[in-house]
């Protein structure tokens, strides 16, 4: 015959080839009627109000101190099922609560005694710790397993506590108004503090600014020495390149003029021999033409039977008449010179000069003779 149970109960099936029992905690299992038995226990879980009234405490006060447990056999345990089994095997739910409660209360007295009433009532969480460890240990040899436990509620009969509540407010009070006078003292001191901070940040800050100023200054009056010096050199430069370039310019004008004035010169002198060699052919070479022929005249008449006077005469008048011709030749021809100096300077007039120089002296030598 088959047996079902949920997952909050466990089933023990014992008898003819059970041995030892088995155990299902939520399933189903087959049982033989008449020859084998099935059992049952719970595994809900189980809420404990666990009161411990007017335990003294370590210093001798006594109070009432009430926590909540939550408990449950373990049923997927192995070992510990089987141990709730052997110990609560047909007990029922409120049994085996009051087992529970009665052995968490006694654990629950006993850590009372071991503290003080400050201690329990200013640390709960410590307390419960405390129970809950020492309680954990005992339950689970019996398999059942502390799920919680909560400090509920911690009272007294001698109002203990509303005095300690009392001395603690004023204590609090207290430490409020010193609390709160040392953050006016410390706030007062840091606001002091932080005017300190800003005045010495803002005489830092202003000193940065002037270092950063003088520092921009003095790059600055660089960069204008440099910037002025380069400025000056290319100026300098600018103007040593135009006087080169005006003095160059000079230069080639005066070589320009000194080449014009050559031309100039060297067209003086070809027209100056032009006028040379016109007077030669128009006037000098018939004035000595007519000289060579009034001179062989003369000769000839040498040889002619007249007196030595008439002869001498007739000499004197060609001679007259021959020198008269070449000075009108020679006159003639200087006129023309002279108006070519007057065109072409001094220069015509000095290689004129040095031109007649020999011919004047012939000149005087043949008047000598």
């Amino acid at each position: 015959m088959f047996h079902t149970c949920g997952p909050n109960e466990a089933m023990v099936v014992s008898g003819f080839g059970r041995s030892p029992p088995l155990m299902i905690a939520g399933g189903r299992v087959f049982v033989l009627p008449c020859i084998q038995q099935i059992q049952r226990i719970t595994l809900n879980t189980l809420t404990l109000n666990v009161k411990s009234d007017k335990v003294y405490t370590r210093h001798g006060v006594p109070i009432s101190v009430t926590g909540i447990a939550q408990v449950k056999i373990q049923g997927q345990n192995k070992e510990m099922l089987a141990t709730a089994c052997q110990m609560f095997m047909g007990k029922s739910e409120a049994e085996v609560s009051n087992i529970a409660l009665e052995t968490l209360e006694g654990h629950q007295r006993a850590i009372i005694a071991h503290l003080t009433v400050e201690e329990i009532y200013q640390d709960r969480k410590k307390f419960s710790e405390q129970v809950f460890k020492v309680a954990s240990s005992d339950l689970v040899n019996m398999g059942i397993g502390v799920v919680s436990y909560t400090l509920k509620d911690v009272h007294d009969d001698q109002d203990y506590l509303n005095s300690l509540g009392k001395a603690r407010t004023a204590q609090v009070q207290k430490d409020a108004r010193i609390g709160e006078a040392q953050y006016k003292r410390d706030a007062v001191i840091r606001e002091a503090q932080a005017m300190q901070e800003k005045v010495s940040a803002q005489y830092l800050n202003e000193i940065e600014m002037a270092k950063a100023q003088r520092d921009y200054e003095l790059k600055k009056a660089s960069y204008d020495y440099e910037v002025n010096t380069k400025k000056a050199e290319s100026e300098m430069a600018y103007q040593l390149q135009v006087a080169k370039t005006k003095q160059r310019i000079e230069e080639e004008t005066m070589q320009v003029k000194v080449v014009e004035r050559s031309q100039q010169i060297m067209l003086q002198e070809q027209e100056i021999t032009r006028k040379e060699m016109e007077l030669e052919a128009t006037v000098k070479k018939p004035a000595e033409a007519e000289r060579y022929r009034l001179e062989r005249l003369a000769e000839a008449e040498r040889y002619v039977t007249l007196p030595r006077a008439s002869l001498r005469n007739m000499r004197g008048d060609a001679e007259a008449f021959a020198l008269e011709a070449k000075g009108r030749a020679e006159a003639e021809q200087m006129a023309k010179k002279a108006e070519a100096f007057k065109q072409y300077g001094e220069g015509a007039m000095v290689d004129m000069l040095l031109e007649k120089l020999p011919l004047v002296s012939h000149t005087e030598q043949d008047w000598f003779y």
